[in-house]
């Protein structure tokens, strides 16, 4: 899994199975931002807009959980 750690001055810090990468932000799709999942394909980079979607609604239910306990 590949996710966008952050985007600081045109380099983008890439969290991967394999660590951290850094790559110039300009191969990352236009949209992409900060918590995206990324699928790399022959072209380059695709954000995976389900696993986005999931991982974000994750990290919400941990946080709705913490504030409950």
């Amino acid at each position: 899994m590949i996710i966008i750690d952050r985007i600081d001055d045109n380099i983008a810090v890439l969290e991967t199975d394999n660590g951290i990468q850094t790559i110039p932000a300009d191969q990352l799709p236009e949209q992409a931002k900060d918590g995206d999942v990324l699928e790399q394909t022959e072209n380059g980079y695709e954000i995976d807009a389900a696993a986005t979607e999931a991982r974000r609604q994750k990290i919400r239910n941990r946080l709705q959980n913490r504030k409950k306990g």
